[in-house]
């Protein structure tokens, strides 16, 4: 999943409590929302399953992008997720995307 660009994607807890984000390396993203120690909204609410990625070609797109879908009412959003994984899937597993360590240098804006 590296090297297509940006990558506009959500996670979600158990619960079906939601987080859109945008980033350029996935796998990465997706170790850092597990495994990074500091105390956020994704860590503190359980929030690591991919339920849902787009490709996109810019950055510029992918920030419009999330901007579009964090602004969406929640209704919108489920479809969404459920437009194209029905069953909630974990697709970070589905696609290998296992979280794993990356370079401590490296780091997500």
């Amino acid at each position: 999943m590296r090297n297509h660009g940006m990558f506009v994607y959500i996670l979600a807890s158990r619960t079906h409590r939601l987080y859109v984000g945008v980033t350029n390396d996935l796998g990465r993203r997706l170790w850092e929302h597990q495994y990074h120690p500091k105390f956020g909204f994704t860590r503190r609410y359980g929030i690591t399953r991919l339920v849902h990625f787009e490709a996109v070609k810019s950055p510029a797109a992918a920030i419009e992008r999330e901007k579009r879908i964090k602004g969406w009412v929640r209704v919108k959003k489920l479809a969404l997720i459920e437009a194209y994984n029905p069953h909630w899937e974990d697709l970070g597993q589905r696609f290998g995307l296992t979280p794993k360590p990356t370079d401590p240098s490296l780091r997500s804006g």
